[in-house]
């Protein structure tokens, strides 16, 4: 039985600046291809500057009368995130929409970023979040809507309070590590939700997951020391083509979209798939993972990502 069609309508964007960080490829193409169409300028952040030129071009073919602008971006590098903020900022224009779907998954051996931070960590929440507090005069300019994209591993796991970046604790398969920068990074979205309301920054902020998909997550990724694709990926390839239970890479940034375009989505709430298990399916909106409904967790993990980052937000 052919896999049944899900989609969204997109609202007309047309005027509005979208950020969708890890656009290059897989679920962050599919999402800045949309944003894209419905007529949003959309800046694609790239690390690598040729493969965010690649993106462009997929893009264009889709939407030819598109805005698409490719920078230079590395969210395991403060400077690097340091200097595309800057020159956002500069440019004067406002950001409406910022999606935060750049990540990395469960890299074979613990390796950092170019600031020594544990790689998961500093790319999957403290690259963000330097990124955020960089943004944030461009971002209150255009009363934005930041949709950061968590996982389904952040209703598992912990933050180890300790150890934050893992150099005491057993690495592992870093299965453990991926969850914590995603609880972490969910946390910090709460706050910057409570924030925004408590300082008048005109800010909305949601959360929102894909659920499991057949992305690049898992897929080898050589530089990164995984010469082969897992056999994870390689089942959920299997289960997706088959429409078994798990979605598609373009059923997998719905939610996100959602999240990001709707004028129904609400900030502090959680959007995913609405299938069993929540895993594939239609958007919708979810329960809050508990991990994720701390203010307490979220309010300490806020204070350590300023203290480690070196990037303070306004007193709320």
């Amino acid at each position: 039985m052919p896999r049944k069609t899900i989609s969204i309508d997109i609202p007309d964007l047309t005027g509005r600046r979208a950020i969708v960080t890890g656009g290059t490829d897989g679920i962050g193409l599919g999402i800045a291809t949309r944003l894209a169409a419905a007529g949003a300028d959309v800046i694609l952040p790239a690390r690598n500057v040729a493969k965010g030129a690649s993106a462009r071009d997929v893009i264009l073919a889709a939407a030819p009368s598109a805005k698409v602008t490719v920078r230079p971006l590395d969210l395991a590098s403060l400077d690097s995130v340091e200097e595309f903020s800057e020159t956002i900022v500069k440019e004067g224009d406002p950001i409406n929409i910022l999606i935060n779907n750049a990540g990395l998954m469960t890299p074979p051996r613990r390796e950092e970023t170019a600031d020594g931070f544990e790689l998961q960590l500093g790319t999957n929440h403290l690259g963000h979040f330097a990124l955020v507090g960089g943004l944030l005069p461009a971002l209150r300019a255009g009363n934005a809507r930041v949709t950061s994209q968590v996982s389904v591993a952040a209703n598992e796991g912990s933050i180890h309070w300790d150890d934050l970046n893992w150099e005491k604790t057993p690495y592992g398969n870093g299965m453990d590590a991926y969850r914590q920068s995603k609880i972490a990074f969910g946390l910090f979205a709460m706050e910057l939700h409570r924030k925004s309301r408590a300082g008048g920054w005109g800010i909305s902020s949601n959360l929102s997951h894909p659920g499991i998909a057949p992305t690049s997550l898992l897929s080898a990724r050589p530089e990164m020391g995984r010469p082969r694709d897992t056999m994870s990926v390689r089942v959920i390839r299997t289960m997706s083509s088959l429409g078994i239970l798990v979605g598609t890479p373009e059923t997998a940034g719905l939610p996100a979209l959602m999240a990001a375009t709707s004028p129904d989505a609400q900030s502090g709430l959680f959007y995913g798939p609405s299938g069993p298990g929540n895993v594939g399916g239609a958007p919708a909106e979810q329960k809050m993972y508990s991990r994720l409904e701390s203010v307490d967790d979220a309010r300490r993990i806020w204070a350590e990502s300023e203290r480690m980052t070196g990037v303070s937000f306004p007193e709320a």
